[in-house]
């Protein structure tokens, strides 16, 4: 059997998706102090400009999300404008994205759940953390597919309303929301606003993974582009917002917030409601297993597709009987992560460390993805004779913005071991075009595919 459970996923299930798989609870614990060390009091704008550029993205994936679905993500679209070679390659860098961000997620967890052992009393070695998360994540993606989104709902909604509840207090703290020196963008420059918009873009990257559920989404046709669509505006606003509120909160505090380790936990202090630090601490744990949960669902999926036509051996793109998920392709996708991670921390990388250097190498992927797409929505659409002049302005804008993180990855040069990362995916990228030239045949004829949608 080789199908997948069809209309079972609602507007809200499949919205789940996209947003574990952004982590956006990770993004005011980590990453915004990483912002603010670039952009300054304009970290708030870095963000709008990232969140503005993955949206031309998401409207690119939106001219292939309402004309087709299947299993294969961006793999399937990529088909159906560059044929059977280039969709592979696609394919390729969709596998190395979404199993790198599962090792960050699993990763993450591990942080955690090392960050939680002072109030649990409970301490787990990181290579333990993760073979539990791991374990977790597989029985529900080999379960059930709405059982794993309506789990990722929870946690990630749950995750959000204690930030946002510790801002609240925090506002309230301070008695304004007005900050002139973000508002007149004190101090920030264009470079590193530059480089904040880079940052900002590895932040959100991941909103396509709703595509993968394009066989069990209720209408997917419709479904999948609002998705799509939502995911990068809702985590965008919030961002932002993150960025803004603790620009502010930190404003005053002994240590700058680009020094802050667990900002969240220093403005709980600030805002006098240190309680809530352990919740947001224990719903950044959840959020983690929630991005490796939603990596390893999307990641499965690529491989089953991938598999079903022929890229990949047969047996990878059998479906449980009962429960009707790709129980092979997730049972290799999972344990080759899990592989993977477990060696980085048993090779004496530290969980933090493994989960940055992840995080940061499976964004190229998403880079080169995102690449695929905007400049295969215009061949698309001229295949199928519906090409006009505002499809070919979008394809040239978004390229035109993506130049922003490929440059800003190798110019000005990041520190080790930042600097080898562009060109260890460069390295995975050459190997798959050789392996992939071999396993797949030249195929000119898209039209039939690209004129018919897998649904």
């Amino acid at each position: 059997m080789t199908t997948l459970r069809t209309g079972c996923l609602n507007i809200w299930e499949v919205l789940a998706q996209s947003i574990a798989m952004l982590g956006p609870t990770l993004t005011p614990v980590l990453i915004v102090p990483l912002m603010f060390a670039s952009a300054g009091n304009a970290s708030w704008l870095a963000y709008a400009l990232g969140s503005l550029m993955l949206l031309a993205v998401a409207l690119n994936v939106r001219e292939f999300a309402t004309r087709s679905s299947s299993a294969g993500s961006l793999y399937d679209y990529a088909y159906r404008a560059f044929g059977v070679r280039g969709s592979a390659l696609c394919g390729w860098a969709l596998i190395w994205s979404y199993a790198l961000v599962c090792i960050a997620g699993l990763t993450g967890f591990a942080v955690f759940a090392n960050a939680l052992a002072p109030l649990t009393h409970v301490t787990l070695l990181p290579i333990v953390a993760l073979c539990i998360v791991l374990a977790i994540a597989m029985f529900l993606a080999y379960r059930d597919i709405r059982l794993s989104t309506i789990t990722m709902l929870t946690l990630e909604a749950g995750s959000i309303t204690l930030i946002l509840v510790l801002f609240g207090f925090l506002l309230a703290h301070h008695g304004t929301i007005v900050d002139p020196e973000q508002l007149h963008l004190r101090g920030g420059t264009l470079s590193g606003i530059a480089l904040g918009t880079t940052i900002a873009i590895f932040s959100l990257v991941g909103f396509e993974s709703a595509t993968s559920l394009g066989e069990e989404a209720r209408n997917p046709l419709r479904t999948i582009p609002r998705a799509v669509i939502l995911s990068v505006a809702i985590s965008g606003a919030f961002f932002v917002f993150c960025a803004y509120v603790e620009v502010l909160g930190t404003r005053g505090l002994a240590t700058p917030l680009d020094k802050l380790g667990t900002p969240l936990d220093a403005l709980a202090d600030a805002a006098r409601v240190p309680a809530l630090k352990y919740a947001i601490d224990a719903g950044a744990l959840l959020s983690s297993f929630s991005i490796a949960l939603a990596a390893l669902n999307a990641g499965a999926r690529v491989v089953f597709d991938m598999s079903r036509s022929g890229v990949f051996p047969h047996v990878l793109a059998k479906s449980h009987p009962t429960f009707l998920t790709p129980h092979v392709a997730l049972a290799v996708f999972g344990v080759i992560s899990g592989i993977v991670g477990g060696g980085m921390l048993l090779g004496g990388i530290s969980p933090i460390d493994a989960f940055n250097d992840t995080a940061t190498l499976g964004s190229f992927g998403f880079v080169a993805i995102y690449a695929f797409v905007a400049l295969g929505a215009p061949i698309y659409l001229h295949r199928i004779g519906e090409l006009r002049g505002r499809h070919i302005a979008l394809s040239a804008f978004t390229l035109a913005l993506l130049l922003v993180p490929a440059i800003g990855s190798i110019y000005p040069v990041p520190a080790p071991p930042n600097d080898r990362f562009p060109y260890i995916f460069a390295a995975y990228a050459l190997v798959g075009a050789i392996v992939l030239w071999r396993r797949t045949r030249s195929d000119d004829d898209t039209t039939a595919r690209a004129t018919s949608a897998i649904v």
